[in-house]
């Protein structure tokens, strides 16, 4: 998984850079709020971690305002010395998912990263849609064609990540990554017993309707029309 790094002590950048890359993360280091606000907005990461202080033309309130005002809905954990509880409250309104204050543990903000990444993406509202399937992330409920569909938890969470990402192929690993805590025992075919359950709730069950969940052979798996 992609992570875009932004952060202008040298020390501080190298300590978490080497960190997340022994636990396997690609990351790409931006030391300036510009530089920063570019690679962001061009939407490819699954994560961003994000200093308050950047040098340059913008903080790192400002970059995060910008993104979901563009909808970049990409999480964002901010680091800052700020630790004022105002300080704190204005990150997180402002779009920040998760907020630490220097100094602070490598080992929990490896932590911190991990559960941001087992979070689907944000979006606008409470409301999926593909085609004439809805799901609401508040009610939790799923509907096709006007009609209700039950769903496990483990099931609902799947469809929630598939929708989040509707017409982006995913892969077994990065829906395992998303959608199953880190420390679950997860078998070679589980992805796709899970598809398998959601197929037949979601597509068998209507069978008027054109099939939502595609199989991209050798990639993963697809929401779409």
């Amino acid at each position: 998984m992609r992570i875009l790094l932004a952060e202008d002590e040298p020390r501080v950048a190298e300590a978490i850079k080497r960190s997340l890359e022994t636990n396997g993360f690609r990351v790409d280091l931006r030391p300036d709020s510009q530089q920063a606000l570019k690679a962001a907005a061009s939407a490819k990461y699954d994560l961003i971690i994000l200093d308050r202080m950047l040098p340059g033309p913008y903080d790192g309130l400002s970059i995060a305002k910008t993104l979901r005002e563009d909808n970049v809905n990409t999480p964002i954990l901010m680091l800052t010395a700020l630790g004022e509880v105002s300080d704190k409250v204005d990150g997180l309104t402002g779009g920040a998912d998760d907020y630490m204050v220097k100094p602070f543990s490598i080992k929990e903000l490896n932590a911190r990263v991990n559960v941001l990444l087992r979070r689907p993406k944000l979006t606008v509202g409470t409301t999926l849609k593909v085609g004439n399937l809805e799901l609401d992330t508040h009610s939790f409920a799923v509907k096709r064609a006007g009609k209700t569909i039950n769903l496990s938890a483990r099931e609902f969470r799947l469809l929630n990540y598939l929708m989040y990402n509707k017409d982006e192929i995913l892969s077994k690993d990065k829906i395992i990554s998303h959608v199953w805590d880190a420390d679950a025992i997860i078998l070679p075919n589980t992805v796709e017993v899970y598809i398998g359950y959601l197929r037949k709730k979601i597509d068998k069950a209507f069978p008027s309707e054109p099939p939502l969940i595609h199989t991209v052979f050798g990639f993963g798996y697809r929401i779409g029309e």
